[in-house]
């Protein structure tokens, strides 16, 4: 598109299918990596992705000729046929629906990369669902509680 200038910076997180802990270290990097390669084929620059074995968090500078609705669509789809056709989870892996979508100016692009790269310290002191919870309320994102990623045991 001539004449279009965009900087537009998402911080994505979502969320394993009832939140199971299915991430496993041993293939973690190779998910990485294969969801770099998928945001970079849709045609948007990854610049931050790390998460728990429940939840994912990536930040991503976006193309503006595709929606945050289609690349999540497509990188949990490919994802899921990505982990199910290597066998990498007992029985069918899945993402549960929805995401979180937030946008950052430039300036705060190395606190959030930080916040990112920092989550396996942050989740010794926080869970998830809190965590989640205070980045709605710090955005005043109004929900529904029964919308809210969910463990089994909710």
């Amino acid at each position: 598109m001539a004449n279009t200038y965009t900087q537009l910076y998402i911080h994505y997180i979502f969320a394993v299918q009832n939140r199971l802990s299915l991430i496993q270290d041993k293939w973690q990097i190779q998910l990485y990596k294969y969801m770099n390669g998928i945001v970079d084929q849709q045609g948007h620059k990854l610049f931050a992705i790390n998460g728990m074995p429940d939840h994912i968090h990536i930040l991503v500078s976006m193309n503006p000729k595709q929606s945050p609705s289609d690349l999540m669509y497509n990188l949990k789809r490919s994802t899921s046929l990505w982990i199910n056709e290597n066998k990498l989870v007992v029985g069918k892996f899945s993402w549960q629906e929805g995401f979180g979508a937030f946008s950052y100016g430039k300036s705060q692009i190395p606190e959030i990369v930080k916040y990112i790269e920092n989550q396996q310290n942050h989740h010794r002191k926080t869970t998830f669902h809190d965590e989640y919870h205070e980045i709605l309320k710090v955005f005043e994102i109004e929900y529904d509680e029964k919308y809210i990623f969910k463990s089994i045991d909710r």
